[in-house]
C-alpha cells in the first residue's frame, strides 16, 4: 500500500509546473538568487566548451560536481525561505496539507 507521500508524488508528477501561489522574496534574496543563477550558466557553458575542447574527462566531471553544488546551494536557499515564510503562514492559516507538500519537494531534492 502506497503512503500519502508516494500518492502525492505520483499525482505531482502529472501536474503543471506553473501555480497560481508566488513567493515573495525579498529583493536582496532575489538578487542573490539571480547573482548565483548566472554563475551556474556561466559555469555550465565553461564545461560545454570544455567538452568542446576535449577536455580530459576528470577535469570535465571536477567542474559539473561544483556545478552541481552550486545548484544545490541555489536550492537550499529557497528551500529555506520557503520553510520560514510560505510554509509557517499556510500552517499558521490552518493549512496542513503544506506539510505533504514540503515532503515531495524535499523527495524530489534528494533523489537527484
Amino acid at each position: 500500500m502506497a503512503s500519502e507521500v508516494e500518492n502525492i508524488l505520483v499525482t505531482d508528477e502529472h501536474c503543471s509546473i506553473s501555480s497560481e501561489r508566488k513567493s515573495h522574496h525579498s529583493d536582496k534574496v532575489k538578487q542573490n538568487l539571480v547573482t548565483r543563477l548566472n554563475r551556474i550558466e556561466g559555469q555550465v557553458r565553461g564545461i560545454k566548451g570544455l567538452i568542446e575542447k576535449d577536455t580530459y574527462c576528470d577535469d570535465v566531471i571536477t567542474q559539473i560536481s561544483a556545478t552541481q553544488a552550486a545548484i544545490n546551494s541555489v536550492a537550499k536557499i529557497l528551500l529555506e525561505g520557503h520553510l520560514r515564510e510560505c510554509v509557517v503562514d499556510r500552517i499558521q492559516e490552518g493549512d496542513m496539507e503544506v506539510l505533504d507538500e514540503v515532503l515531495v519537494t524535499i523527495q524530489k531534492l534528494m533523489k537527484k
